[in-house]
């Protein structure tokens, strides 16, 4: 069996440069040489096959060029383009992405936001499925984190790209009232992992505000997850006549469930989301939901984050304005 060829070390690089190793690694981080010094390292390390080994240069203090995105549940097509968008960002940044999915599970993101830090990431950015906690803190405190959709209320973050649920909420809901709709279900992934979110709270006091009742009803994060409860909640004699879910991917699973009870929409059930997934304008009828500029929330998110790996020192916030995007399955077409 052929012998797997030895990986180039920095000291072979500097023997055929001329140069020292510490001047090598300094050309090949960008840093205290010439531009035209870095570039002949670079040109040489890349025709010797030189790689760095990021674990390596870690112990030695300094980074990795890895930063992870842990996502709230990789089954919600939402956080999947997010996700994607997040790559596509710290890429163009020249960070190198670690994905890992909590798949709505609290204890598991934690976990694996430990094992993260361990593997030695630079930072985080984490799209928190549960309440903040000394674990969070703890985290905080090794590499710099970054939030996206909710805070972590007493967690040193450095950055928080945080949605204005409470007018998104309220625009949905003033929307529906104002189309007649007295009995709405509220579906909601958080309730059972995260009780007293932001986004649900916000729905308790629209409700009022606007004389309605909204039943909020907790709901599997995903299209097969939400579709067996649609059936069972629009299959009833007191079936409510619009359901707003707090995410396009469980707005999917309705329609699945609305085309087998043979419900037309909106003219037996209105229904409405929370992400505006580009599927979303797809369906027959297209879904009324709220936008949330994923692109424009990666880009904050990237942003804050290098801006506190390279040094930057006040935390940054950012809210996300939402938009109703109104569509026919709410008011016909």
């Amino acid at each position: 069996m052929e012998a797997k060829p030895k990986r180039a070390t920095i000291r072979q690089v500097a023997a055929a440069t001329g140069l020292s190793p510490a001047a090598v690694s300094y050309a090949l981080r960008g840093l205290q040489v010439s531009s035209e010094t870095q570039e002949r390292v670079r040109r040489v390390a890349s025709e010797m096959g030189y790689e760095a080994d990021p674990i390596a240069r870690a112990l030695r203090g300094g980074t990795t060029g890895m930063v992870a995105v842990l996502a709230g549940s990789l089954s919600d097509f939402w956080t999947q383009g997010l996700t994607h968008a997040l790559q596509r960002e710290l890429r163009a940044v020249d960070r190198h992405t670690v994905v890992a999915d909590a798949d709505g599970v609290p204890g598991r993101e934690l976990e694996l936001a430990r094992r993260l830090v361990d593997h030695r990431v630079d930072g985080l950015i984490v799209s928190p499925v549960g309440p903040s906690s000394g674990d969070w803190r703890a985290i905080a405190e090794r590499v710099p984190v970054v939030t996206i959709g909710d805070a972590l209320p007493g967690v040193a973050t450095v950055g928080e790209v945080v949605f204005d649920n409470d007018t998104g909420v309220a625009d949905t809901l003033a929307h529906l009232s104002s189309l007649g709709h007295r009995r709405i279900a509220v579906l909601s992934w958080s309730l059972a992992t995260a009780p007293g979110r932001r986004a649900e709270r916000a729905v308790e006091r629209a409700g009022v505000e606007l004389g309605i009742r909204c039943a909020l009803v907790p709901c599997a994060y995903s299209l097969n997850g939400s579709a067996p409860l649609a059936l069972e909640l629009l299959a009833g004699a007191d079936r409510p006549t619009a359901v707003f879910c707090l995410s396009d991917s469980i707005a999917y699973g309705v329609y699945a469930a609305c085309a087998e009870l043979g419900l037309r929409i909106p003219g037996d059930v209105a229904v409405a989301g929370f992400d505006d997934h580009p599927i979303s304008r797809l369906l027959s009828p297209p879904l009324t939901t709220t936008d949330w500029d994923c692109g424009a929330v990666a880009r904050s998110a990237v942003e804050f984050l290098v801006s506190a790996l390279d040094g930057g020192g006040a935390v940054q916030r950012r809210v996300m304005a939402p938009q109703l995007r109104v569509r026919s399955s709410t008011v016909p077409g």
